[in-house]
């Protein structure tokens, strides 16, 4: 059975009610973390799966390129397949720094605000 009103809350405090969190939804605050999100998580999504396309597009139209041998049986299709793990690594290691420092006390301190702590 669906109902408008909030859970109860477990620390005894009064729950936003859903205008305020249209308020915060609408507020200065909140865009700025929408926008810090956004300008962070969408340019490199693109950029990685343009990386990926281009590794898939290599490996089936560029054979010849893909089969070089670099040093013994190293070829580049596998330097590049590596390099593949090597950039989803490092892409989440950095998202994990920008939240931590961008992100995380944007959210925070609306939270806080929400639940009447700020």
């Amino acid at each position: 059975m669906a109902t408008d009103a909030p859970p109860p809350s477990k620390t005894g405090q009064s729950l936003p009610s859903t205008e305020e969190f249209t308020a915060v939804q609408q507020s200065e605050e909140f865009t700025e973390l929408r926008r810090s999100y956004r300008s962070f998580a969408f340019p490199l999504t693109v950029a990685f799966i343009a990386w990926y396309l281009v590794y898939v597009l290599l490996s089936n139209y560029a054979g010849e390129f893909m089969g070089t041998k670099l040093f013994g049986n190293i070829n580049v299709a596998l330097v590049l397949g590596l390099a593949q793990f090597l950039t989803t690594f490092l892409i989440a290691w950095w998202y994990s720094r920008h939240a931590a420092t961008t992100l995380d006390p944007k959210a925070e301190a609306i939270k806080s605000r929400m639940e009447g702590d700020a």
